[in-house]
């Protein structure tokens, strides 16, 4: 019980002086105009750089994470299919894809598909 507090410990310690350091080492310490500028070829900047983005691109970019990421979870479920009881694989992927689908459905009637008006 001892080693264990103590090795949690120095972790501890080791983790807290690694992440001051970090700070330390990575502060800008000049400020320069040129440099706080954004980027324009040298030229001085001639609109804000902080332009408005289309918010249905950012919509469709998230959902295609949501499914992407949820793809890429039902792939082991193949791999396992010679390992486990095949009723219960059915039923795992079987949930998963209605999951899935019903994610589908409220996204498709919520209109956050429809790229035209």
């Amino acid at each position: 019980m001892i080693v264990l507090l103590i090795s949690i410990t120095i972790t501890l310690i080791i983790s807290a002086v690694v992440m001051i350091l970090a700070s330390l080492l990575a502060k800008k310490t000049i400020m320069d105009r040129e440099k706080n500028s954004p980027f324009e070829c040298g030229f001085d900047p001639k609109g804000s750089a902080r332009l408005p983005f289309s918010l249905r691109f950012f919509l469709i970019a998230v959902i295609f994470l949501i499914f992407d990421v949820e793809i890429t979870l039902l792939l082991p479920l193949a791999m396992i299919i010679n390992f486990s009881n095949i009723s219960a694989w059915a039923f795992t992927g079987f949930v998963f894809i209605i999951i899935l689908l019903v994610g589908l459905y409220h996204e498709w009637n919520q209109g956050a598909l429809e790229w035209a008006y």
